[in-house]
């Protein structure tokens, strides 16, 4: 693979962790090879703004080879990875093998329905850009569609909205989908009276943002309330079958449009041993982020679990952490070609940021804790400055000036014919 004897490090995932490992490294002295089933990086924080006809999938969006454009030791292939074999040192695709002397696997998350196959088959959830597209089509196709029924039940049905899972992207659609209902509806469907859409958000644990303080939890209860969403606490869902959405304590609510944000596990790639897995769903790695019984394969990200006493679940499931690995990870593999001792990691935590919708947001930060307004701002500023390319930045901002003197949603297109939902005649 390398024509000059460097070391090959093949990267396996391009999110947070694995773009920013690959920019440490962009001087170093390895072979890079980037190995993802898309050709793009996608800044997930967004893509709930792309699923509620806010921004376009373009803005959130930037392609590997103009990210790494000019970085000499950087190759990209497009391509799914369905396997390593540690002991030959070759990741498997359908493009064929690709051998290795380090692998980073950084695949990030996938929804996790808890084995429910009938959840899994009807729900729709948000992790990439396709499903933020396929939220956003559902969306205006069930408008579009409960114009033409006569029956307000039937239109009742198209216009409940469920969502499952009251962390920050639950609570962020919940909130945007509000913020539709309050400024697009009226205006763009006058057949429709906006009462009949209801939102409701439903959390299993006694309060929303758990991972928030009870404080911020409490904010942002009443700013959805305020909001018109219905949330729902101590609350799970059995099943859904495409209409009926069953809870635990047998309240069944009929929709067609029902959105799972509720659990998240690693994306992990078949190989390795079973004790090199840490509750079925992550690879458990020391400090020095290296999976267990393997010294040249590593992890990092939501696919990693770095498991010590004040991360008994391994470091949350954000991009903060997943950034700060890749640093430090970049450091120590130029540290281990050199046969120098490698660093351990260490978490920094630089808050949480969670949205709600126009001037309401909640901010916990070193400095201090903040709602409303001012979180709003920071909210806005962190994300923007987080985003990759300049391009980006400023279409963005400026989206955002927007919408928010005019209150438009610019992006109201039905993309995905919805072959993957169930639709609506089919349902009765």
């Amino acid at each position: 693979m390398s024509q000059d004897k460097k070391p090959v490090l093949v990267i396996i995932g391009g999110g947070f962790g694995g773009i920013e490992l690959v920019k440490k490294l962009r001087n170093a002295p390895f072979d890079i090879i980037l190995v993802d089933k898309n050709n793009h990086h996608t800044f997930q924080p967004l893509l709930y703004q792309v699923a509620s006809c806010g921004l376009s999938a373009v803005s959130i969006t930037a392609p590997f080879r103009r990210i790494f454009k000019g970085q000499k030791n950087f190759r990209f292939r497009m391509t799914e990875v369905v396997g390593i074999d540690p002991d030959k040192k070759i990741i498997l695709s359908p493009i064929g093998n690709i051998p290795y002397d380090y692998l980073v696997i950084a695949t990030g998350s996938v929804a996790n329905f808890f084995n429910n196959e009938e959840l899994a088959k009807n729900s729709l959830s948000l992790k990439t850009v396709m499903d933020a597209l396929n939220i956003r089509s559902l969306l205006l196709r069930e408008f579009e569609m409960a114009v033409t029924r006569l029956q307000s039940e039937d239109k009742k049905i198209l216009l409940n909205f469920v969502i499952i899972g009251g962390g920050a992207t639950g609570i962020e659609i919940a909130g945007a989908l509000a913020e539709f209902k309050k400024h697009i509806v009226a205006s763009d469907y006058p057949e429709l009276d906006p009462g009949l859409m209801n939102i409701h958000l439903i959390e299993a644990a006694d309060r929303i943002l758990p991972m928030m303080s009870e404080r911020s939890s409490s904010k942002a209860y009443q700013y959805l309330i305020n909001m018109g969403v219905k949330v729902w606490l101590n609350t799970k869902v059995s099943n859904y079958d495409g209409l009926n959405v069953t809870l635990t304590d047998g309240t069944v609510l009929r929709s067609s449009a029902f959105i799972w944000t509720a659990g998240v596990k690693g994306a992990l790639i078949p190989g390795t041993s079973e004790e090199s897995v840490f509750n079925h769903n992550r690879y458990l790695v020391n400090e020095y982020s290296q999976v267990k019984g393997y010294e040249n394969i590593f992890a990092i990200g939501d696919v990693a679990a770095m498991i010590n006493p004040s991360t008994p679940k391994g470091h949350p499931l954000l991009a903060m952490p997943a950034m700060q690995q890749g640093k430090t990870l970049a450091g120590n593999l130029q540290r281990l070609i050199s046969r120098r001792q490698m660093k351990k990691f260490t978490y920094t935590d630089l808050g949480v940021l969670a949205t709600i919708g126009r001037n309401k947001a909640l901010a916990e930060l070193p400095f201090g804790k903040f709602s409303g307004f001012f979180a709003w701002f920071l909210w806005m500023f962190i994300h923007l400055i987080r985003l990759i390319g300049f391009r980006n930045r400023v279409i963005i901002l400026i989206e955002w000036m927007f919408s928010y003197f005019t209150y438009e949603y610019s992006f109201r297109i039905i993309t995905q014919n919805g072959k993957n939902n169930v639709s609506f005649t089919n349902k009765n």
